[in-house]
């Protein structure tokens, strides 16, 4: 007999969607909101096995939504396409500003397995010791845990809300088994809920992770869908250099022609016969310094 989860991998067709019983319940006792937190993330474990989810392009869209976040938190006035450019158009030599050095953090954090050395690529400024020694006052549950990491943080450096949430989820990620970690929580949550402490802070945890966890099942539905399409027109592309480029495509929330394997020309000729295919999208909107994405 197949399993719930051999189906889920095995059905490349459809990603099946958060049940309506998770996405419609509006509960507001800690007890029911921890059962539909539990349920969203079981959903959601079984669309990260799936092999047809472009894995690494899901968490650096992730990555991209955690740092918008956490620039709602920090009031600054940057959103997604400012991250972006603060990051793809950094020249050698520049330094990338409050708002890029927030999205790169999230982009080291979830480029690769966790570890130690991973977050300390992430968190550069903070002594391993003390990530460690925060990392271990998570107890119980995967949110709870997360929770209750996010609440020790926040206690002892009280402005440090980036490495407080990079943190959270990166105990969320492993409390649930997942490598390398996926951004939940900071996009969950507001800026008034990491002023809450005990069960309120626990309770805005958990409405967090179901609202992140059903906008990625939709997220990863999306991504999957344009990953296969872009892989189908490959064959298409002429261009030597052409495979290698689908292939940062596929694993990038944006790329610049320049960032290309190709000769400048080639790579913007690329570009546009891949938006004119609809396999990828220019996101600026501006007719130079572009940028591409799937």
């Amino acid at each position: 007999m197949t399993s719930a989860r051999d189906a889920c991998m095995n059905g490349p067709e459809i990603i099946p969607r958060m049940p309506s019983w998770i996405t419609a319940a509006r509960p507001e006792v800690l007890e029911d909101v921890s059962f539909l937190s539990g349920a969203a993330l079981a959903h959601l474990d079984l669309v990260l096995a799936r092999e047809d989810v472009p894995q690494a392009l899901l968490r650096d869209r992730l990555a991209l939504r955690a740092a918008e976040a956490c620039m709602i938190v920090s009031g600054r006035p940057e959103r997604a396409g400012e991250l972006r450019d603060a990051v793809h158009l950094l020249r050698p030599g520049d330094l990338p500003g409050p708002a890029g050095e927030t999205y790169l953090a999230w982009r080291r954090a979830v480029d690769r397995p966790l570890s130690m050395t991973a977050l300390g690529r992430a968190l550069p400024h903070l002594e391993p010791e003390r990530i460690a020694a925060w990392l271990d006052a998570g107890q119980g549950a995967p949110v709870a845990r997360a929770a209750r990491v996010l609440e020790t943080v926040l206690s002892e450096a009280p402005r440090k809300d980036v490495p407080a949430l990079i943190l959270a989820d990166t105990t969320l990620a492993q409390a649930l088994g997942w490598e390398p970690l996926v951004p939940l929580l900071a996009a969950g949550l507001k800026r008034a809920d990491l002023r809450k402490r005990g069960d309120e802070l626990r309770l805005a945890c958990h409405r967090a992770a179901i609202t992140s966890a059903i906008e990625t099942v939709r997220l990863a539905a999306d991504l999957a869908r344009r990953a296969a399409h872009l892989k189908g027109v490959a064959p298409k592309l002429r261009a030597k250099g052409a495979g290698d480029a689908v292939e940062m495509f596929v694993t990038r929330d944006a790329v610049a022609p320049s960032a290309l394997p190709l000769p400048d020309r080639a790579a913007r000729r690329l570009c546009d016969r891949l938006v004119d295919l609809g396999a990828v999208r220019e996101l600026t909107g501006r007719d130079m310094f572009r940028l591409y994405g799937v």
